[in-house]
C-alpha cells in the first residue's frame, strides 16, 4: 500500500471511529507495505452477533479488502471469567459448553460481512489453556493494581461498596495479552474495550513489541434507544433473523434513532442524511427504507421487498397476510398453553406477562382474561406483539 492509499484508508476509517491512537501510528504503520495483523476480539457471551457487532465488522472488512490480514478473536477462555466492562455487578460465567456452541455461531456469522478466505480465526484458549501460574504471575507484574483501577466502571464500583472480584481484574490483563501472543498492528473495539485494548499497547512494549493502534467505534443503542444493544436486554436485531423479523423491528424504531442506524449501519452520504434529518423524505418512508436497506445487507433484494410488502400488508393496511401459517386444534386450549405449543413464547410466565399487557390479540380483539380458552371454530386467528401471527383451524 503506497503512502496515498494509506492515507486515504486512515482517512476514512478515522472519520467513522470515536478515537484513534494515533492516526500518525496507523498511517505510519499502513506505509510500511507490508499486510497488518488487525484485531478484534469478540466473547461468546450469547449464541448470535447482532446489528451493533457490525459497527466494528464493517471496519474489518475494509482492512482486509486493501490487503491486511484479519484476525478475529473468539474470546472463549475471557467468556468464561466474563467481561466487567460497564457492569455494576459481577458477571456470571458461562459454562464451557455455552460458550462453545456460541463461538460456532459466531464462526459463520461473521463472513455475512468477513471474507473467510482473508479471516483468520482464533480463539485466546490456544494460548490461555497452556498458560503455567507462574507465567500468568509474569503477564500480571507488568501492570499495577492502581492501573488496573483506573478503569471507570472499577473506580465507580469501589465508590459504590459493590464488590470487586480478583479474577475480574484479570479480565483486562488478558485481552491484552492477547495482542501480544497474536502479535497485533492494530486492534478494533467499542468504546467500553478502550482501556482493556490502551492495556493491550503496555504489555506489548512490555514483551518487545509495537504497540498496537488502538482505534474505537460507537456502541449502537438497542431498540429501546437507551440501552446499548444486547440480547440479554431483549432490544437487539440479530444479523441472521428472518427478514420479516429484522424489518419489523426495525421499523419500531424511534426517528430519531432512525437517523442514528442510517449513520452506522448504511452507506447513506451526506445529502441524504440531511434529507432525512430535515423531514424531506417523510419519516415511515425513511424507516421502511432502512428496513430494506440492512434486510439486504443480510439476506438479499428480493427477501427485503418480501418483508417490505408483509409490513405494509399487516401493519399499514390491517390485512391479514395470505401465508399465515394454519395449525389444525381438536380441542379448546388455555391461551396461554397455545401460545407455547406455537413456540410464540417461551414460556407460561411471559404468555401471561403478554396477555396482562394487552398484546394478545384472537380474532381482532384483545385478550384480558389471562385465564381466555381459544376454542377452534368459534375463534379463529391468534396476534401476539406485531409480528406473530398464526390461524387456527379443526
Amino acid at each position: 500500500m503506497d503512502k496515498e492509499q494509506a492515507e486515504e484508508l486512515t482517512r476514512r476509517l478515522s472519520q467513522r471511529a470515536v478515537e484513534v491512537i494515533s492516526p500518525a501510528e496507523l498511517a505510519a504503520k499502513l506505509s510500511e507495505g507490508r499486510p497488518l495483523r488487525i484485531k478484534l476480539g469478540m466473547d461468546p457471551t450469547a449464541p448470535d452477533l447482532h446489528l451493533g457487532h457490525t459497527i466494528t465488522l464493517k471496519a474489518m472488512r475494509e482492512f482486509q479488502d486493501a490487503g491486511h490480514t484479519v484476525v478475529f478473536l473468539v474470546g472463549d477462555f475471557t467468556a468464561a471469567i466474563g467481561d466487567p466492562s460497564g457492569r455494576s455487578a459481577t458477571r456470571k460465567p458461562l459454562e464451557r459448553g455455552q460458550i462453545e456452541a456460541n463461538a460456532e455461531t459466531y464462526k459463520r456469522q461473521v463472513f455475512k460481512i468477513l471474507d473467510p478466505d482473508r479471516t483468520e480465526i482464533r480463539f485466546n484458549s490456544e494460548w490461555m489453556d497452556r498458560l503455567s501460574l507462574r507465567e500468568l504471575i509474569k503477564i500480571a507484574a507488568h501492570i499495577s493494581v492502581a492501573r488496573l483501577l483506573e478503569r471507570d466502571d472499577f473506580e465507580q464500583r469501589l465508590a459504590e461498596q459493590q464488590p470487586l472480584f480478583l479474577h475480574e481484574l484479570l479480565y483486562p490483563l488478558i485481552q491484552g495479552y492477547d495482542s501480544v501472543a497474536i502479535r497485533a498492528d492494530v486492534e478494533l473495539g467499542g468504546t467500553d474495550q478502550k482501556f482493556n485494548m490502551l492495556l493491550g499497547r503496555e504489555l506489548q512494549r512490555a514483551y518487545g513489541q509495537p504497540p498496537q493502534v488502538v482505534m474505537t467505534f460507537p456502541l449502537l443503542e438497542g431498540l429501546d434507544g437507551v440501552r446499548k444493544m444486547s440480547k440479554s436486554l431483549d432490544n437487539y436485531v440479530g444479523v441472521t433473523e428472518a427478514p420479516r423479523e429484522m424489518f419489523g423491528k426495525l421499523m419500531s424504531i424511534s426517528d430519531a434513532l432512525m437517523l442514528r442506524y442510517y449513520e452506522l449501519l448504511t452507506g447513506a452520504d451526506a445529502a441524504e442524511l440531511a434529507a432525512i434529518k430535515n423531514h424531506a423524505i417523510h419519516p415511515m418512508d425513511a424507516k421502511k427504507r432502512l428496513a430494506s436497506l440492512i434486510v439486504e445487507q443480510y439476506h438479499d433484494a428480493a427477501a427485503a421487498r418480501a418483508a417490505r410488502e408483509h409490513f405494509e400488508t399487516r401493519f399499514q393496511r390491517r390485512e391479514v397476510p395470505a401465508d399465515v401459517p394454519v395449525f389444525r386444534l381438536a380441542d379448546e386450549i388455555w391461551i396461554c398453553e397455545l401460545m407455547k405449543q406455537l413456540r410464540f413464547v417461551p414460556s407460561t410466565s411471559e404468555a401471561r406477562r403478554l396477555v396482562g399487557q394487552g398484546a394478545v390479540r384472537v380474532d381482532g380483539e384483545p385478550v384480558t382474561d389471562v385465564n381466555f380458552r381459544f376454542i377452534p371454530g368459534q375463534h379463529s386467528l391468534l396476534e401476539v406483539g406485531k409480528r406473530r401471527i398464526a390461524r387456527i383451524a379443526r
